[in-house]
Formats: C-alpha cells, sequence, structure tokens
C-alpha cells in the first residue's frame, strides 16, 4: 500500500493514485519531451488521427502488405517503454476530484515533511512514475516537478499523499 498516493481534503471525490498502473496510461509524457517544450496537450483522438491517417499514407505507398518496417517499429516503442523516463500530469487526477471552490493550498506530505503551494500551482504539477523503464522504488514511488521546471534537478520525493486545504 505504500505505492499508492491518496488525494483528499477539500475534493469532492477522494480519490487515490496507483503510479504502478501508469505505464500502460496514454496520457504518459517522456520526461525530456515534456521539458523540451514538445507539445504535450495533443488529445487522444488527434493522436489517433495522426496514427490513422499514417496508416493510410503508408497504405498508398506500399500496398495493403504490411512492410517490414512495422516490425521495427513496434520494437522501437516497446525499447521505449523498457528504457523511458515518464510522467503523468496531476491536473486531470484534481480535476476527477473535483477540487471544492474554497481550497486555497495544496499539500505535499513526504517523508521528509510537507511542502505547501498554492492550489493553482498544483494544476502544473508532474509525477515522474518510471526513470529508465523502471518504477522508482527507493525514494517513491514519484517524483515531483513543477510545471515550469524550477526543480528539475532536485525533485521532491518520497510522497505519500496529497491534502487539498
Amino acid at each position: 500500500m505504500d505505492r499508492i498516493i491518496p488525494i483528499k481534503g477539500k475534493v469532492k471525490f477522494p480519490i487515490t493514485l496507483d503510479p504502478s498502473v501508469w505505464i500502460f496510461d496514454d496520457r504518459k509524457v517522456e520526461l525530456e519531451a515534456y521539458f523540451s517544450g514538445t507539445p504535450v496537450d495533443q488529445t487522444k483522438e488527434e493522436e489517433d488521427i495522426q496514427k490513422i491517417s499514417a496508416y493510410w499514407d503508408r497504405e498508398i505507398q506500399e500496398g495493403a502488405v504490411f512492410p517490414p518496417t512495422l516490425k521495427t517499429e513496434k520494437t522501437f516503442a516497446k525499447e521505449k517503454l523498457l528504457t523511458g523516463t515518464f510522467i503523468m500530469r496531476l491536473a486531470p487526477f484534481l480535476q476527477n476530484a473535483e477540487v471544492l471552490p474554497d481550497a486555497t493550498t495544496f499539500v505535499i506530505a513526504t517523508e521528509n515533511g510537507d511542502v505547501e503551494i498554492p492550489i493553482e500551482k498544483a494544476y502544473d504539477v508532474i509525477l515522474c512514475f518510471s526513470k529508465e523503464g523502471k518504477p522508482i522504488k527507493e525514494d517513491g514511488p514519484i517524483h515531483l516537478y513543477f510545471g515550469d521546471g524550477s526543480n528539475r534537478e532536485q525533485p521532491i520525493t518520497h510522497v505519500r499523499q496529497f491534502i487539498v486545504r
């Protein structure tokens, strides 16, 4: 249970986060891509349209038979999962929990003490859950970065829960 992180306090729906399943979530983004400025707010629908478009382009150029590069592309995608460092944005989880209108503070409770930030800044928080293809165990289960990258070299570690006040 030490891998589960609750969001509680001034929320309509207290929820729990399980970072161990985020590797299967389509909303995950590579850490370097996030901080390099690559757009990460692309919707699932836009991504699906791009995949379908690429498939049709390939079919027009090479025929209906799958080219040998398809196997290589799948291998590359699998390798990326096994070696990548991935993050999830906290905003969708806060939206699902429905933060109450009178909430002003977001508390990040860690083994080393609490960190408080304004609730508005919490919507920009990103959570790193995978380093080099492996779950974060030693000082995890997540590393917390501010969206502006101000703590990129020293993320908040040992996170145990989030409390909205």
